[in-house]
């Protein structure tokens, strides 16, 4: 929309001083501020430079309900409440059963994999990290004591392979809005850039895991009450039943989502009809149903507001030029270091330097970097690489809230070993990243 400078604005063109609530946002947001807060911060701020009134604001906010980082938040909202849904009817329970059961869990490698497939496919279904793993832990946990996993090993594990399950899942927030900036299908964007990034990712968290785990065999281990949890649970036929029926729902609705070209909103049907499937397979009451819907969807409704405040402050940082001028400051650099220049910069600077929601994180690296990829001839189907670099390993080189939670699940309270299983596997990721920086313009170009 367009913006007009207030007549007590700050700057009246196109300027770096636009990118300094953006900047504010992700220094707070850095030192473990609330991204609410520090969003609202930045948007105090380029009111202020922008010089703008209340009713321009209203206008502002007006257009982001309706946007798609609004809807996508909607969307991440909804698939907690189904998360919830599938909680409280066994389907989640059922799912990592089955698995267990078709792997036979008998040794240290058979229960790391267990653990590997149940939180990709969880977590990619539900569309949460910390959400989706939790439910796994009381299931996975002792199962990996009986084995002798160290608690670290586990934590690491199920960290990494929980954010595959965000980047490979059709319906998260995460792969859609990347979809969205890239103007790419989901199938170029499991092609080009996530399976090739999540096999080299787990490979490298797999040596890591095996190398320091080795080390810490001996030493760390599970209390003898966890072992006492690990009683077999007991998955009866109308839970069997109901999950059978939400799995090949599932793969219909998202095979015929990719088949026909759904767009973004196609996300939240597929949502509001797993539920329906679930509460008519489980015989739930309609009212129950739509209870533990609402209190999952209550428990991250924060995500909107997130969402909400993030499209308002880019909107005021693109009206101020800010990202304008950026593309213009970093022209020139790029332009002797040609796409992979671009392609290098974003990717490190949301690698190392931006640590908030990862919706977030996608839509700032793309305002950032998108329009220069373009101009340099960088191929969105290579960008989308550097973005899973910019926003998935950040968490993964140093502690964050998400590298916390999932140790907490996994009760391990290593962190050093936990970060170096990380930085192994982290040095895997970025040999990749240079390499397609370098080969992929050149095959997809």
């Amino acid at each position: 929309m367009e913006i007009e400078f207030g007549r007590f604005a700050l700057i009246h063109g196109p300027s770096l001083i636009a990118l300094i609530p953006l900047i504010v946002y992700i220094v707070l947001a850095f030192r473990g501020k609330s991204n609410t807060l520090s969003l609202l911060a930045g948007i105090f701020l380029s009111v202020i430079i922008l010089g703008l009134d209340l009713k321009t604001l209203a206008k502002v906010y007006h257009e982001a309900l309706g946007s798609t980082t609004a809807l996508i938040g909607m969307i991440i909202i909804a698939g907690s409440g189904l998360g919830v849904l599938m909680n409280k009817t066994g389907v989640t329970q059922t799912l990592v059963h089955l698995i267990v059961q078709v792997i036979g869990v008998n040794t240290k490698t058979k229960a790391k994999i267990t653990l590997i497939i149940s939180s990709i496919i969880v977590c990619g279904m539900l569309g949460t990290l910390g959400g989706g793993n939790a439910i796994l832990g009381p299931i996975l946990v002792p199962m990996m004591a009986a084995v002798g996993v160290p608690p670290t090993v586990v934590g690491v594990l199920l960290k990494t392979a929980g954010e595959v399950g965000l980047i490979v899942g059709p319906l998260t927030g995460v792969t859609l809005i990347t979809m969205e900036v890239t103007g790419m299908t989901y199938a170029q964007l499991m092609l080009y850039a996530v399976i090739p990034f999540s096999v080299i990712w787990l490979a490298g968290t797999w040596i890591g895991a095996n190398k320091i785990g080795k080390e810490l065999e001996l030493v760390e281990t599970y209390p003898p009450e966890v072992l006492a949890t690990s009683n077999e649970h007991i998955i009866d036929s109308k839970a069997k039943k109901t999950t059978i029926a939400f799995f090949i729902s599932f793969l219909l609705l998202v095979g015929y989502g990719v088949y026909s070209k759904q767009g973004t909103n196609y996300a939240l049907i597929v949502m509001i009809l797993l539920a329906v499937i679930i509460t008519l397979f489980s015989d739930l009451k309609a009212e129950e149903s739509l209870s533990f819907m609402t209190k999952g969807m209550a428990s991250q409704f924060d995500m909107l507001l997130i969402f909400i405040n993030l499209e308002v402050l880019l909107v005021l940082v693109a009206a101020g030029g800010g990202f304008d001028a950026l593309g213009d400051f970093l022209g020139g650099i790029a332009s002797a270091a040609g796409s992979f220049g671009v392609y290098i910069t974003a990717a490190l600077v949301g690698g190392f330097g931006i640590e908030a929601a990862a919706v977030a994180e996608i839509k700032i690296i793309a305002d950032m970097f998108g329009g220069l990829a373009s101009d340099v001839g960088l191929p969105m189907s290579v960008f989308a690489t550097c973005i899973l670099a910019a926003t998935r390993l950040t968490g993964s080189m140093y502690p964050t809230s998400n590298f916390a939670g999932q140790m907490g699940i996994a009760r391990s309270t290593n962190t050093k070993d936990g970060l170096r299983i990380m930085w192994i596997a982290v040095a895997f990721v970025w040999v990749w990243v240079l390499i397609w920086g370098f080969v992929g313009p050149r095959i997809l170009g």
